[in-house]
């Protein structure tokens, strides 16, 4: 695939599956209200807050990194109708074999810690094992079957849900 049908292809996707997941979902449940606290903000929950910020922040950062290899050095996007012609093992992919849902997951878990709409974290825990599950049975069988071994070392030096602390270099 050429780079600029994968990156308009990956630009649709990313608006639907990731802004879905990681921004109607939560919307929907939150209408994106902070949550009435009894005896209003506490000097205690400015962390949390801040914290929930820099983790949504960070979140797209990731979702952005993420999709950008896929065009550039997959070839491809990461949708399945769609993928790349090259194994993507660069950037954060050197720390993590899922960072796209590493970075949905912690768009989510912000939101629910600056918006202190505890129950978003049900929703991500939902999230998390859907994205496990389709994981499993779905894109590790896929990858394994397009490329082969590369993928198995590949799988079984980096870690697929948390970073390691040094970037793989193989």
């Amino acid at each position: 695939m050429r780079r600029t049908p994968a990156a308009i292809g990956s630009a649709i996707f990313f608006a639907v599956a990731p802004g879905s997941v990681a921004g109607l979902g939560p919307w929907l449940i939150t209408r994106w209200r902070v949550s009435d606290l009894p005896d209003g903000l506490t000097w205690a929950e400015i962390p949390l807050r801040v914290v929930g910020a820099v983790l949504v922040l960070a979140g797209v950062a990731v979702l952005i990194h993420a999709f950008v290899r896929f065009v550039a050095e997959g070839a491809g996007t990461p949708a399945p109708v769609a993928p790349p012609e090259h194994l993507v093992i660069g950037g954060l992919y050197r720390y993590v074999r899922n960072p796209m849902y590493v970075g949905v997951l912690s768009a989510i878990i912000g939101q629910a810690l600056l918006l202190s709409q505890f129950g978003l974290f049900w929703y991500a825990a939902a999230v998390f094992l859907a994205f496990f599950l389709f994981v499993r049975m779905h894109e590790e069988p896929a990858l394994r079957r397009t490329f082969g071994t590369a993928y198995d070392e590949y799988r079984m030096a980096v870690p697929g849900w948390l970073p390691r602390l040094r970037p793989w270099s193989g």
